[in-house]
Protein backbone atom coordinates (compact mmCIF):
# COMPACT_ATOMS: atom_id res chain seq x y z
CA UNK A 1 0.00 0.00 0.00
CA UNK A 2 2.87 2.39 0.79
CA UNK A 3 4.27 1.84 -2.74
CA UNK A 4 1.07 3.29 -4.24
CA UNK A 5 1.39 6.54 -2.29
CA UNK A 6 2.53 9.50 -4.36
CA UNK A 7 4.61 12.23 -2.68
CA UNK A 8 6.04 13.80 -5.85
CA UNK A 9 4.04 17.06 -5.45
CA UNK A 10 2.00 18.95 -2.90
CA UNK A 11 -1.17 18.17 -4.78
CA UNK A 12 -0.53 14.43 -4.75
CA UNK A 13 0.44 14.55 -1.03
CA UNK A 14 -2.80 16.36 -0.20
CA UNK A 15 -4.88 13.88 -2.17
CA UNK A 16 -3.06 11.00 -0.48
CA UNK A 17 -3.67 12.42 3.00
CA UNK A 18 -7.35 13.03 2.25
CA UNK A 19 -7.69 9.46 1.00
CA UNK A 20 -6.02 8.08 4.12
CA UNK A 21 -8.29 10.21 6.35
CA UNK A 22 -11.43 9.03 4.55
CA UNK A 23 -10.31 5.42 4.74
CA UNK A 24 -9.62 5.78 8.49
CA UNK A 25 -12.96 7.46 9.16
CA UNK A 26 -14.87 4.83 7.21
CA UNK A 27 -13.04 2.03 9.06
CA UNK A 28 -13.72 3.60 12.45
CA UNK A 29 -17.39 4.19 11.54
CA UNK A 30 -17.87 0.59 10.47
CA UNK A 31 -16.18 -0.62 13.64
CA UNK A 32 -18.35 1.62 15.86
CA UNK A 33 -21.52 0.45 14.12
CA UNK A 34 -20.53 -3.19 14.60
CA UNK A 35 -19.65 -2.62 18.25
CA UNK A 36 -22.94 -0.78 18.87
CA UNK A 37 -24.96 -3.55 17.17
CA UNK A 38 -23.16 -6.29 19.11
CA UNK A 39 -23.62 -4.41 22.38
CA UNK A 40 -27.35 -3.94 21.76
CA UNK A 41 -27.75 -7.63 20.94
CA UNK A 42 -25.82 -8.60 24.06
CA UNK A 43 -27.93 -6.32 26.25
CA UNK A 44 -31.11 -7.76 24.75
CA UNK A 45 -29.92 -11.30 25.42
CA UNK A 46 -28.95 -10.37 29.00
CA UNK A 47 -32.38 -8.86 29.59
CA UNK A 48 -34.04 -11.99 28.27
CA UNK A 49 -31.88 -14.19 30.48
CA UNK A 50 -32.57 -12.02 33.53
CA UNK A 51 -36.32 -12.04 32.92
CA UNK A 52 -36.26 -15.79 32.36
CA UNK A 53 -34.32 -16.40 35.56
CA UNK A 54 -36.57 -14.03 37.51
CA UNK A 55 -39.67 -15.86 36.32
CA UNK A 56 -38.23 -19.32 36.99
CA UNK A 57 -37.02 -18.28 40.45
CA UNK A 58 -40.54 -17.05 41.26
CA UNK A 59 -41.94 -20.36 39.98
CA UNK A 60 -39.42 -22.27 42.14
CA UNK A 61 -40.51 -20.34 45.24
CA UNK A 62 -44.16 -21.06 44.45
CA UNK A 63 -43.70 -24.77 43.76
CA UNK A 64 -41.11 -25.48 46.46
CA UNK A 65 -41.72 -22.95 49.22
CA UNK A 66 -42.97 -25.46 51.80
CA UNK A 67 -41.31 -28.37 53.59
CA UNK A 68 -44.01 -29.47 56.07
CA UNK A 69 -47.68 -30.32 56.02
CA UNK A 70 -49.56 -31.51 52.96
CA UNK A 71 -47.14 -31.07 50.03
CA UNK A 72 -49.62 -32.13 47.34
CA UNK A 73 -51.65 -29.70 45.23
CA UNK A 74 -55.39 -30.21 45.66
CA UNK A 75 -57.12 -29.85 42.25
CA UNK A 76 -60.66 -29.60 43.68
CA UNK A 77 -62.69 -26.60 42.52
CA UNK A 78 -65.41 -24.74 44.36
CA UNK A 79 -68.13 -26.08 42.05
CA UNK A 80 -67.01 -29.63 42.86
CA UNK A 81 -67.38 -28.97 46.58
CA UNK A 82 -70.87 -27.57 46.04
CA UNK A 83 -71.85 -30.59 43.96
CA UNK A 84 -70.56 -32.91 46.66
CA UNK A 85 -72.37 -31.06 49.45
CA UNK A 86 -75.69 -30.84 47.54
CA UNK A 87 -76.80 -34.52 47.82
CA UNK A 88 -76.08 -34.67 51.56
CA UNK A 89 -78.96 -35.54 53.85
CA UNK A 90 -80.08 -33.08 56.53
CA UNK A 91 -78.20 -34.74 59.47
CA UNK A 92 -75.02 -34.89 57.41
CA UNK A 93 -75.45 -31.29 56.31
CA UNK A 94 -75.97 -30.18 59.90
CA UNK A 95 -72.88 -32.05 61.05
CA UNK A 96 -70.67 -30.99 58.10
CA UNK A 97 -72.09 -27.72 56.76
CA UNK A 98 -71.19 -26.83 53.16
CA UNK A 99 -70.08 -23.37 54.23
CA UNK A 100 -67.44 -24.87 56.50
CA UNK A 101 -66.15 -27.15 53.75
CA UNK A 102 -65.99 -24.29 51.25
CA UNK A 103 -64.26 -22.00 53.75
CA UNK A 104 -61.63 -24.63 54.53
CA UNK A 105 -60.95 -25.12 50.82
CA UNK A 106 -60.17 -21.43 50.23
CA UNK A 107 -56.52 -21.97 51.15
CA UNK A 108 -56.22 -25.00 48.86
CA UNK A 109 -57.83 -23.02 46.05
CA UNK A 110 -55.30 -20.20 46.38
CA UNK A 111 -52.42 -22.69 46.39
CA UNK A 112 -53.81 -24.39 43.28
CA UNK A 113 -54.19 -21.08 41.44
CA UNK A 114 -50.60 -20.08 42.26
CA UNK A 115 -49.28 -23.48 41.16
CA UNK A 116 -51.20 -23.31 37.87
CA UNK A 117 -49.72 -19.86 37.14
CA UNK A 118 -46.22 -21.15 37.92
CA UNK A 119 -46.72 -24.17 35.63
CA UNK A 120 -47.80 -21.83 32.83
CA UNK A 121 -44.63 -19.75 33.26
CA UNK A 122 -42.46 -22.88 33.20
CA UNK A 123 -44.13 -24.10 30.00
CA UNK A 124 -43.22 -20.75 28.45
CA UNK A 125 -39.63 -20.27 29.69
CA UNK A 126 -38.45 -23.61 31.05
CA UNK A 127 -36.09 -26.15 29.55
CA UNK A 128 -37.35 -29.19 27.66
CA UNK A 129 -37.24 -31.35 30.80
CA UNK A 130 -39.05 -28.70 32.85
CA UNK A 131 -41.72 -28.25 30.18
CA UNK A 132 -42.38 -31.99 30.16
CA UNK A 133 -42.65 -32.10 33.95
CA UNK A 134 -44.94 -29.05 33.99
CA UNK A 135 -47.13 -30.58 31.28
CA UNK A 136 -47.41 -33.81 33.28
CA UNK A 137 -48.38 -31.91 36.43
CA UNK A 138 -50.97 -29.87 34.51
CA UNK A 139 -52.55 -33.01 33.08
CA UNK A 140 -52.76 -34.50 36.58
CA UNK A 141 -54.55 -31.37 37.79
CA UNK A 142 -56.96 -31.49 34.85
CA UNK A 143 -57.71 -35.13 35.65
CA UNK A 144 -58.54 -34.14 39.25
CA UNK A 145 -55.67 -35.99 40.91
CA UNK A 146 -53.41 -34.51 43.62
CA UNK A 147 -50.02 -33.47 42.28
CA UNK A 148 -46.56 -33.42 43.85
CA UNK A 149 -44.09 -30.88 42.43
CA UNK A 150 -40.87 -32.32 43.89
CA UNK A 151 -39.34 -33.44 40.56
CA UNK A 152 -40.01 -30.07 38.96
CA UNK A 153 -38.57 -28.24 41.98
CA UNK A 154 -35.34 -30.28 41.78
CA UNK A 155 -34.98 -29.53 38.04
CA UNK A 156 -35.57 -25.80 38.60
CA UNK A 157 -33.09 -25.68 41.45
CA UNK A 158 -30.34 -27.33 39.42
CA UNK A 159 -30.97 -25.08 36.38
CA UNK A 160 -31.05 -21.84 38.39
CA UNK A 161 -27.84 -22.65 40.28
CA UNK A 162 -26.08 -23.49 37.02
CA UNK A 163 -27.32 -20.30 35.34
CA UNK A 164 -26.03 -18.23 38.26
CA UNK A 165 -22.63 -19.99 38.18
CA UNK A 166 -23.22 -21.53 41.60
CA UNK A 167 -21.87 -24.86 42.71
CA UNK A 168 -24.36 -27.72 42.58
CA UNK A 169 -25.97 -28.86 45.80
CA UNK A 170 -23.54 -31.18 47.64
CA UNK A 171 -24.35 -34.84 47.28
CA UNK A 172 -24.26 -35.39 51.05
CA UNK A 173 -26.95 -32.74 51.66
CA UNK A 174 -30.39 -34.35 51.94
CA UNK A 175 -32.92 -31.61 51.21
CA UNK A 176 -36.41 -32.59 52.43
CA UNK A 177 -39.25 -33.00 50.00
CA UNK A 178 -40.62 -29.62 48.93
CA UNK A 179 -44.17 -28.60 48.11
CA UNK A 180 -46.11 -25.51 47.05
CA UNK A 181 -45.81 -22.41 49.21
CA UNK A 182 -48.73 -21.74 51.54
CA UNK A 183 -50.40 -18.33 51.11
CA UNK A 184 -49.91 -15.92 53.99
CA UNK A 185 -52.90 -14.84 56.04
CA UNK A 186 -51.45 -11.55 57.30
CA UNK A 187 -53.95 -9.51 55.29
CA UNK A 188 -56.88 -11.34 56.86
CA UNK A 189 -55.58 -10.78 60.39
CA UNK A 190 -55.07 -7.10 59.67
CA UNK A 191 -58.63 -6.76 58.38
CA UNK A 192 -59.94 -8.57 61.44
CA UNK A 193 -58.03 -6.30 63.77
CA UNK A 194 -59.32 -3.22 61.96
CA UNK A 195 -62.85 -4.57 62.25
CA UNK A 196 -62.42 -5.14 65.99
CA UNK A 197 -61.11 -1.61 66.46
CA UNK A 198 -64.09 -0.25 64.52
CA UNK A 199 -66.42 -2.29 66.75
CA UNK A 200 -64.79 -0.90 69.88
CA UNK A 201 -65.14 2.66 68.56
CA UNK A 202 -68.80 2.15 67.71
CA UNK A 203 -69.50 0.62 71.12
CA UNK A 204 -67.82 3.53 72.87
CA UNK A 205 -69.83 6.05 70.87
CA UNK A 206 -73.08 4.27 71.66
CA UNK A 207 -72.18 4.16 75.36
CA UNK A 208 -71.50 7.90 75.46
CA UNK A 209 -74.73 8.66 73.61
CA UNK A 210 -76.71 6.43 75.95
CA UNK A 211 -75.19 8.07 79.00
CA UNK A 212 -76.13 11.54 77.75
CA UNK A 213 -79.70 10.52 77.00
CA UNK A 214 -80.00 8.88 80.41
CA UNK A 215 -78.83 12.08 82.12
CA UNK A 216 -81.44 14.15 80.31
CA UNK A 217 -84.17 11.75 81.33
CA UNK A 218 -83.14 11.93 84.98
CA UNK A 219 -83.20 15.73 84.89
CA UNK A 220 -86.72 15.74 83.53
CA UNK A 221 -87.95 13.48 86.37
CA UNK A 222 -86.38 15.75 88.94
CA UNK A 223 -88.17 18.78 87.52
CA UNK A 224 -91.47 16.92 87.68
CA UNK A 225 -90.84 16.08 91.32
CA UNK A 226 -90.20 19.76 92.17
CA UNK A 227 -93.25 21.07 90.34
CA UNK A 228 -95.63 18.40 91.61
CA UNK A 229 -96.12 19.85 95.14
CA UNK A 230 -96.71 23.30 93.66
CA UNK A 231 -99.43 21.99 91.46
CA UNK A 232 -101.02 20.15 94.36
CA UNK A 233 -100.82 23.37 96.41
CA UNK A 234 -102.63 25.34 93.70
CA UNK A 235 -105.33 22.80 93.69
Amino acid sequence: MLRNLDFSSWHSVLVTLIGLALFTLISIGIRLIMMFTIQQRRERVNRQINERLKTLIAAYKTLGGSFTGNLAVNPTHLRDLRQRSAPMSEPETAEFPAEGIIASSERSRRIRDDVEAALSDIMLLGTEEQVRLAEKAARELVAGRPVHTQDLVVSLRAFIREALDLDPVPADVAIPMQGPARPSSGGGRAKGERGKEGGRGGGGGMGMGGGTGGGSGMGGDADDDHTAPGRHGVR
